[in-house]
């Protein structure tokens, strides 16, 4: 393709044109979908800010929609079901291996449960050999903030189906599988045990994503200057000064 313009001239074959087109579109798309990811990012944590300044008493009638309640402080009465606890296998916490404690706590005057994440712990070498986490006493109030539970990148068959130990092992929770083994129904989101409550173990409960938006923004920045240093080359190397013979 030629394009005479005056004293200059716009000279490039159809291949390259066709890169270029193709490539700056990529470019611009991946920008704008991390700006896209950053105003996401916003909205979150200013949902997580705003829920957590929300403090409830959870009963059997509490809505079941974790969407709605999640990052809500919430305040439990009822007791602990000690006999049927549930370690979420392969949660990984400063690069260390182990499980997060998940002890179903049924809510006072009705017969559904919540799992309460206790907390994490190591993961012994030989994974026959799982930790000793019975509970020195049985609190009738706890205090948590309600919160999805723990995700996996790629779900393996049968990776939510609970072992015949106990403590019971699963690698993946999937709340309606583990109502029927337990015996009675359960919310489909789990409370974060606060931190300074007793029989608990490490909790260190994220407050925000793990990217926070300027960072997105910068990704951002930085498609976006890779398109326009690519037009730049582009058209440097396109546009030439005529020459007459």
């Amino acid at each position: 393709m030629k394009i005479v313009m005056g004293q200059r001239v716009f000279e490039s074959n159809l291949f390259f044109i066709m890169g270029y087109m193709m490539l700056t579109t990529l470019l611009l798309c991946l920008g704008y979908w991390q700006l896209e990811r950053a105003e996401e990012k916003k909205q979150l944590i200013t949902q997580q800010q705003a829920q957590l300044k929300t403090v409830f008493f959870l009963a059997e009638a509490t809505p079941d929609k974790v969407a709605q309640q999640r990052y809500k402080t919430v305040q439990i009465t009822g007791h602990y079901d000690t006999t049927q606890q549930i370690l979420c296998d392969n949660q990984i916490v400063k690069g260390k291996a182990g499980y997060f404690v998940l002890t179903p706590f049924i809510v006072e005057g009705g017969k559904k449960a919540v799992l309460v994440n206790r907390g994490w712990l190591p993961a012994n070498p030989n994974r026959k050999i799982l930790p000793a986490i019975a509970m020195k006493q049985s609190p009738t109030l706890i205090i948590g903030r309600i919160n999805a539970f723990p995700s996996v990148g790629i779900k393996l068959t049968n990776a939510d189906r609970p072992s015949s130990t106990s403590p019971m092992v699963v690698q993946i929770i999937n709340p309606a599988l583990l109502a029927k083994k337990l015996g009675y129904p359960l919310f489909s989101f789990q409370v974060e045990l606060d931190k300074n409550a007793p029989e608990g173990y490490a909790r260190e409960w994220l407050r925000n994503t793990l990217m926070l938006p300027e960072q997105h923004i910068a990704y951002a920045v930085q498609w976006f200057g890779l398109a326009f240093t690519l037009s730049l080359l582009f058209f440097w190397n396109s546009i030439k000064k005529q020459t007459h013979d």
